[in-house]
């Protein structure tokens, strides 16, 4: 059995992280990092449409940990240690300038995800690092304490150790090749189950779950809607920039949200559909809901009409379904307008009765949404749940249960929006768990 100070489990931005950083702290550590994927980073080299989102540019860390919402008063002493202007550091300093874009999303200046996971790679480039891929961890084993070493920070004056009421250590663990491995200390940075195409199959919650864990069923949370309308369809690929979106149920108003959405051949994405789903799920839960889009939420009815009677004044010898795309921002309107307007769209617009225009006006702020449910794990950004905050010193990322784990990522009970969240809480885990996983 080969034997390692370290071994982390999962080779995606926290896994990687945590590995550079225990050579950064111990340059004599022996680590192994195992990956059931055939490459390293195969999520992030996706992530952000293949642009990567790398983090989210609010500086001041209060400020950004009110967006973790429940999870804020945890992440204190954790975002201390590694915060976002650190992440903006750690990426320049390895010649990958980071640019901030609209709603403070952060970018690598590229626009390509591929390169952040180069950087990564290369900060796991040690002789003392083992990679191993396409490896499949079968099953972690356990044993009581027998001693009860101290864990040492990365500056090596800070010890501290969390109370382990079981008295349980990881022992080994073991691959479904029939390998078996033993460390002095070990991190899981799995990732959850959102694309589960690249690995992410919740092999961590019940790993977790077998040691004593308590962990929070996972669903996907920032996810794309399900819909069925003809004219959504129509317009797959094209982006409302400015939009109000309502939900009611049973007849009642029970959110409402203004922003960016994409259609798709399935129906609603972007942010504002994204950063709104769990409210749709909880909506969905409530009884009958009616979805409404307002493609003009800064113009009240009036102000609407006047702006399409003075599109219609400049193209009045032209036919309505020439001057339609002038209206709106979407590429078909023909079927919206079939279904919910009935007009002969060939038209010579000088004949367009003030009635259909008026109905226009109506459609346009509020044109109803066949919402069915949410797309499942292979379309979520993020699945919320995993293991309880209160089960882990935040410190460290240690286990409050088993001594010598450390738990990182996407496995922590942790909601957030999305525009860089979740990748900041991998790179912040992750600099945390490998700066205090070396034992003395």
């Amino acid at each position: 059995m080969e034997e390692y100070d370290v071994i982390v489990i999962g080779g995606g931005p926290a896994g990687m992280m945590a590995v550079g950083r225990i050579i950064e702290c111990t340059p004599s550590a022996r680590v192994l990092l195992i990956e059931k994927n055939k490459k390293l980073g195969e999520k992030l080299s996706i992530t952000g449409g293949g642009r990567c989102n790398i983090t989210h540019a609010i500086f001041d860390t209060k400020e950004l940990l009110k967006k973790y919402g429940a999870a804020e008063k945890f992440l204190h002493s954790t975002f201390a240690q590694f915060s976002t202007k650190d992440t903006f550091n750690f990426f320049e300093k390895r010649n990958l300038p980071i640019v901030t874009q609209a709603n403070n999303r952060a970018f690598p200046k590229s626009e390509k995800a591929s390169d952040v996971t180069k950087v990564m790679i290369q900060y796991c480039t040690h002789p003392n690092i083992t990679i191993k891929t396409n490896t499949i961890v079968k099953k972690i084993h356990i044993s009581k304490e027998e001693c009860h070493p101290e864990l040492v920070s990365g500056s090596r004056n800070n010890l501290e150790r969390s109370p382990n009421k079981s008295g349980m250590t990881v022992s080994r663990i073991e691959t479904t090749k029939g390998e078996r491995y033993s460390a002095k200390s070990y991190i899981l940075a799995t990732g959850g189950l959102s694309h589960p195409e690249t690995g992410s199959t919740g092999d961590g919650f019940a790993w977790l779950k077998d040691l004593g864990h308590i962990i929070k069923q996972p669903t996907p949370t920032l996810v794309p809607w399900k819909a069925t309308d003809i004219w959504i369809h129509d317009n797959s690929g094209n982006t409302i920039n400015e939009c109000k979106i309502t939900v009611t149920v049973n007849d009642k108003k029970y959110f409402s949200c203004t922003g960016k959405i994409l259609c798709t051949h399935t129906g609603l994405s972007g942010p504002l559909i994204l950063n709104n789903s769990s409210k749709l799920q909880d909506a969905l839960y409530g009884g009958d809901i009616q979805t409404y889009l307002d493609i003009y939420p800064n113009k009240n009815h009036k102000e609407l009409d006047d702006l399409i009677l003075s599109i219609f004044e400049k193209n009045k010898n032209k036919k309505l379904k020439n001057v339609l795309s002038e209206i709106t921002q979407l590429n078909s309107f023909e079927s919206l307008i079939e279904k919910h307007v009935p007009y002969d769209i060939e038209t010579t617009v000088h004949s367009v009765s003030k009635e259909f225009r008026k109905s226009l006006v109506h459609l346009l702020k509020k044109i109803p949404i066949t919402v069915t449910g949410l797309e499942g794990y292979e379309k979520s950004i993020v699945a919320d749940g995993g293991i309880s905050l209160s089960e882990i010193n935040m410190k460290t990322m240690q286990s409050q249960k088993i001594s010598n784990l450390y738990i990182t990522g996407d496995l922590l009970d942790i909601r957030r929006p999305s525009g860089g969240f979740s990748l900041q809480l991998c790179w912040t885990t992750g600099y945390v768990a490998g700066t205090h996983c070396v034992q003395k």
